[in-house]
């Protein structure tokens, strides 16, 4: 699938950090973005550093930072955006899904 026919979308902030991050890395130059069962309210977003995407993974980039979504989360994932925040009680990812009927008070986990 190709970043045109992606319905998630990357911040420019998001990019930034996600480049910060894998510049000190050797291999693992991607972010892997997933939604398992978990959590609070039943789904949890999951990231992980990974060095290739698998075949059948949708990847998107944004201004050199790549992000790397399974088959299998997508449909939870279609319209979001994948941001990066600084707010006072720290920095962090944060998924702005419009899938997402609820979320905890943390926003790392939803419900559908």
């Amino acid at each position: 699938m190709t970043t045109q026919q992606a319905n998630v979308r990357v911040s420019s902030s998001a990019a930034a950090r996600i480049n910060a991050i894998t510049a000190s890395e050797a291999l693992n130059k991607m972010l892997r973005l997933s939604v398992e069962g978990g959590g609070c309210s039943g789904f949890q977003y999951k990231f992980d550093l990974v060095a290739e995407p698998d075949p059948e993974d949708l990847v998107v980039e944004q201004e050199g930072a790549k992000v790397v979504v399974d088959p299998m989360s997508l449909p939870f994932l279609d319209g979001a955006e994948l941001d990066y925040v600084q707010e006072l009680i720290g920095a962090s990812f944060k998924v702005h899904n419009p899938n997402a009927q609820a979320a905890c008070g943390c926003g790392t986990s939803f419900t559908i």
